[in-house]
């Protein structure tokens, strides 16, 4: 049986939530394998909506184990928090797994966040301001503390008094800010330990053994491609791999035992936060694409930029994430559009290039040369097949799939559960 990733072609918010909760009664285990509670999923069940920005979207699937794995950020008081709203609307989140190696937020690295991002200036970067990239930050320099740390107050101690020695020296000398205490930070992690106790374990071992026995086991990505710390539009990235590659470093589980990577595609693009946007829309059309399609960062509340679809962005996640399958989410959107146009290329300084450019300069001067494609004014949201969909929409799929290297095995045509074409079974 398969272990599959899941993962954004785009920049994020591409609808991994609602993808990953499609799958989710088909897989044993669901596995948050990056991030932390900067990236926002959307899950509609029957009548119901759920926002989820740290756990698993598999949480929502009855026979299914959610896990957090090592390389994910927890903020323990955001975890809690939504475990605990999860459960007043009769969620079970009894199952949940939560990796001992995994690093914790603190109160320090969300200030961190917050005032660096203020001291940038026009220079900043846009973050969520919750502290995940210092909480990388210290993993990396090995000042970073792990959920395990909860439960021994020595260590715990030992750990936050190295990692502030030289943060209190950057507030007070450099942000004119407070020291902060580290008794004070110590008591309230501690404080989170018995409640999290019960769910922490060894992942790594878990899911390996589960893999092994023929078990279901999907890793799920935050955020998207392109804002891959190394493989994105950098600086204008997050702070860890959500790319196929991070999947295996952020769930212990070695890359011959992945069996299939699919693609989250929206049917246009969007990003949050600065950074370049070959195919970004400051007019009508951008307008009505965030309108109509909801375009509002689960997490964060702020509006999406809205583009059209970048063909030149597909073809690039297909290859640094060795793509198998694409999951297009939202195609109900475009409905009412005369003609829909598609980024084929970019043309840098007079040329034509069909390739992402790996010069961050090139890219900020990219200009999309388009394709235009015949739209479609039919409802599709009842579509139960693709020959359902109206031949211009049938069309266009089939020009992204041919466009993006990778064939579409799904297709979102509504933000309900039961709102999606199943072309080709992923499992």
């Amino acid at each position: 049986m398969p272990a599959l990733v899941l993962l954004g072609a785009q920049w994020g918010d591409e609808g991994k939530g609602k993808a990953t909760d499609l799958l989710g009664g088909s897989v044993d285990y669901v596995v948050r394998y990056q991030g932390g509670n900067n990236a926002g999923h959307t899950v509609v069940v029957g009548d119901q909506k759920y926002a989820l920005h740290l756990l698993p979207s598999g949480i929502l699937s009855p026979g299914c184990v959610p896990v957090i794995g090592n390389g994910v950020v927890v903020d323990p008081s955001v975890l809690l928090s939504e475990l605990s709203g999860l459960n007043e609307r009769g969620v079970d989140t009894s199952k949940l797994l939560i990796s001992g190696n995994a690093h914790l937020i603190t109160p320090y690295h969300t200030e961190v966040d917050k005032v660096t991002e203020r001291f940038l200036g026009k220079r900043k970067i846009g973050t969520t301001g919750r502290g995940i990239g210092p909480a990388y930050a210290d993993k990396i320099n090995r000042v970073g503390i792990r959920v395990q740390d909860l439960f021994d107050e020595s260590i715990l101690t030992q750990k936050v008094e190295a990692a502030l020695d030289f943060k209190n020296q950057v507030f007070a000398k450099l942000y004119n800010r407070r020291a902060v205490r580290p008794e004070q930070i110590v008591e309230e992690l501690l404080g989170y330990a018995d409640a999290l106790r019960g769910y922490v374990a060894d992942t790594t071992l878990l899911l390996n053994d589960a893999i092994d026995n023929g078990q279901v086991v999907l890793f799920e990505g935050g955020q998207g491609t392109l804002l891959d710390v190394d493989h994105g539009t950098y600086p204008f990235v997050t702070s860890s791999n959500p790319t196929a590659g991070g999947a295996c470093t952020g769930a212990g589980v070695g890359p011959t035992k992945i069996s299939r990577v699919i693609g989250i595609l929206k049917a246009y693009t969007t990003r949050v936060g600065a950074g370049p946007f070959p195919t970004e829309l400051l007019d009508a059309d951008g307008d009505a694409l965030r309108s109509i399609g909801g375009e509002r960062g689960v997490t964060t509340g702020r509006d999406r930029r809205c583009g059209w679809f970048d063909a030149v962005i597909a073809r690039y996640a297909t290859r640094v994430n060795g793509l198998t399958d694409f999951f297009l989410t939202k195609l109900d959107v475009l409905t009412g559009w005369e003609r829909i146009p598609v980024c084929v290329g970019y043309e840098i300084d007079g040329k034509r290039v069909d390739e992402l450019p790996f010069s961050q300069t090139d890219f900020h001067h990219a200009t999309p040369v388009y394709e235009y494609l015949p739209g479609w004014s039919e409802d599709i949201t009842k579509a139960k097949s693709f020959q359902d969909l109206p031949k211009n929409a049938q069309g266009y799929v089939k020009a992204l799939e041919e466009m993006s290297g990778a064939p579409i095995s799904a297709i979102g045509v509504g933000p309900g559960r039961d709102e999606t074409i199943q072309i080709n079974s992923f499992i």
